[in-house]
């Protein structure tokens, strides 16, 4: 039966069949300002690495078997840095976790799921008032940690991190990565981000650190096929990185600027001295004059 006499077969009539559901996900969309993370495995070649990596015993899987899915941003609206695909009847959801480690992945993991089955049933006209359940793929969710913090687990669970152990209605489980063997895609991978660090560190958030990590990695046979390939598509994209997280850093001053100025004028209006408000907020008394003119400029107008 083709994947066209499938389609034509009322849900009710028939249950969905697995090649069905692989073909009709929703596809990755590639107008996204994609992360060096999701570009590289964007390529079924390096992404079947990945799959093999995280399940070396499935030596039939092929590229054909392989669909990137969409993955909405949910949470996070600038630079993706997360991944989901099929792998026959599987659905891998892979989340990186950079610089920040933090326990709040198991909730934005379980958002990704939540939506994407969401979206699943959409696209494969599946009914969840049916008689007959529906075909679910098989989750697997996973978190890649490429920084520094030395973590002492392998996986970390819903129920343990937000409701002591209890057991509750809902689980969610998210095995925890922070490489692979030694020269397989996800090492490689770590690696890479580990030489981007220190040049930054050493360049600053330049083109120059972009450049300089591709050359090494490729001297240290890090990536290094995928980087001759796409050398100036994956340093437009560390740029690009780059200029995201400055406009982050300006956004974050501005607001904590703002949250300063209000606090100022109140502590003014109730009567503090400019002097300790300075010493307060570790700044000038012309500072705080400042301010405090520019909440009232901002109050009468």
């Amino acid at each position: 039966m083709n994947s066209e006499q499938v389609v034509q077969t009322p849900a009710k009539e028939k249950t969905v069949e697995p090649l069905m559901d692989l073909r009709q996900f929703p596809k990755a969309n590639r107008e996204a300002k994609d992360s060096v993370f999701r570009n590289l495995f964007s390529d079924k070649k390096y992404l079947l690495m990945l799959y093999r990596t995280l399940h070396p015993e499935d030596e039939e899987c092929t590229e054909e078997d392989l669909t990137c899915v969409t993955l909405e941003q949910i949470l996070v609206r600038d630079i993706h840095n997360d991944l989901g695909f099929m792998a026959r009847d599987r659905l891998l959801i892979m989340v990186e976790a950079q610089s920040t480690w933090t326990v709040n992945i198991i909730v934005r993991v379980l958002l990704y799921i939540a939506h994407t089955y969401q979206e699943y049933f959409r696209e494969t006209s599946q009914s969840l008032f049916s008689s007959k359940p529906v075909y679910m793929p098989e989750p697997e969710m996973y978190v890649l940690y490429t920084g520094n913090r030395v973590l002492d687990t392998d996986c970390i669970a819903l129920s343990d991190e937000f409701f002591n152990g209890k057991q509750i209605a809902l689980e969610v489980r998210v095995k925890v990565l922070t490489g692979g063997e030694d020269g397989d895609i996800l090492s490689q991978y770590v690696a890479f981000t580990h030489v981007m660090n220190e040049q930054v560190r050493e360049h600053g958030q330049t083109m120059l650190a972009a450049e300089e990590t591709i050359r090494i990695c490729r001297e240290r046979n890090i990536l290094k096929e995928y980087l001759e390939s796409r050398q100036k598509e994956v340093t437009d994209i560390m740029f690009t990185l780059f200029d995201q997280e400055e406009v982050l850093k300006d956004y974050i001053a501005s607001e904590r600027r703002e949250v300063a100025q209000e606090a100022a004028q109140v502590m003014y209006e109730d009567g503090v001295p400019v002097e300790t408000i300075a010493k307060y907020f570790r700044t000038t008394p012309g500072i705080v004059e400042r301010w405090i003119r520019m909440s009232y400029n901002r109050n009468v107008l």
